[in-house]
């Protein structure tokens, strides 16, 4: 009963309405909740959120084509976003607002989608064990000093798929190849779990250092259980490659649907999630880098202190991922 009662929510057709506005979401975040209730509050348009797995959306939206009632999709990762453009699922608009507040290299040169948040994949040790001289790039985790010691999600993650394209854009396949096969050589086990289990794990002393998205750090810091409150706080941050290109980062991002009913309250929606207030909830309230320049990040953020982000438009991050997956497979990276 409980399956047929989510494939009917899943599957619901909403009433198109002129005063609404339709998201398809793979984000699941409380801050999204409330910063669609201000956007409601604000304006008077009801936002409708189906929430589902990023493919699962993108083949929604496929499969309805012109019959879509989906005006803004929402997902995380620039190679999920450049996927649903790829499909010609999403349409080019015009905004001032976003062209001034967002910068070049964190939206669509096309302008069918735009960043809403930031994060960074970067490297995190348990204070005390590992020393930040130590740490320089992620080329130089090749090195057999780390031999058994990294801690890293599976090939399967879109973010370990984005972080090896970002550095076949940069260095080519033959580089890339060689770093994913140097970094499986130093896997300190098997790749599992998310990149909280990373960290925990590195603090259980089962490895040295971990590559993680800094968020899942902030949610650690900020978690109901105090366990996981005293993994955060044993653990420090690195960025990587700051002599360099900058340390690798990706978005959360959106898009207007091709055959968006609501593109003017799509438009407003998109508008309204990168103004002050909004990527300041998403930097205080969820641990995300806000996308506009003229905000700053929260306290936590700062505490971790500024650094060289990669500035590569990423376009790249999607425009490479099939290569990125061969890779993986190539290496054994599983």
């Amino acid at each position: 009963m409980k399956t047929v009662v989510k494939l009917i929510a899943f599957f619901a057709i909403f009433v198109v309405s002129a005063n609404e506005v339709n998201v398809y979401s793979h984000r699941h975040y409380e801050t999204d909740k409330k910063l669609f209730a201000a956007f409601e509050k604000e304006t008077g348009i009801r936002v409708n959120v189906v929430k589902a797995k990023a493919g699962e959306l993108i083949k929604r939206l496929e499969l309805e084509g012109k019959n879509t009632n989906c005006d803004l999709f929402i997902t995380a990762d620039a190679g999920r976003i450049y996927r649903a453009k790829s499909k010609s699922l999403l349409q080019a608009v015009e905004s001032k607002i976003l062209d001034t507040v967002i910068p070049p290299h964190l939206k669509d040169k096309q302008n069918h989608w735009f960043g809403l948040t930031v994060r960074a994949r970067v490297i995190v040790y348990v204070k005390g064990k590992v020393k930040a001289k130590d740490l320089s790039s992620y080329e130089a985790l090749t090195d057999k000093k780390w031999k058994k010691k990294i801690l890293i999600r599976k090939s399967d993650n879109i973010y370990n798929q984005s972080l090896l394209a970002s550095i076949i854009a940069h260095s080519g396949e033959k580089a890339a190849r060689e770093w994913a096969a140097g970094i499986v050589e130093n896997m300190a086990r098997k790749p599992k779990g998310n990149d909280r289990d990373q960290m925990k794990a590195i603090v259980a002393g089962q490895g040295s250092i971990a590559i993680v998205n800094t968020y899942y750090l902030g949610l650690l810091l900020n978690s109901p259980v105090k366990a996981e409150v005293a993994v955060g706080k044993k653990l420090a941050v690195f960025f990587p490659n700051q002599a360099g290109r900058g340390t690798h980062i990706n978005i959360s991002a959106a898009g207007v649907t091709k055959h968006a009913k609501n593109k003017a309250n799509a438009v407003k929606l998109l508008e309204f999630l990168v103004n002050k207030e909004s990527q300041k909830l998403y930097s205080e309230a969820n641990y995300e880098y806000p996308v506009r320049t003229d905000v700053a990040p929260s306290a936590l953020l700062k505490g971790w202190g500024d650094f060289k982000k990669d500035t590569m438009n990423l376009e790249k991050l999607g425009a490479n991922n099939v290569d990125a997956v061969k890779i993986f497979g190539i290496v054994g990276w599983r």
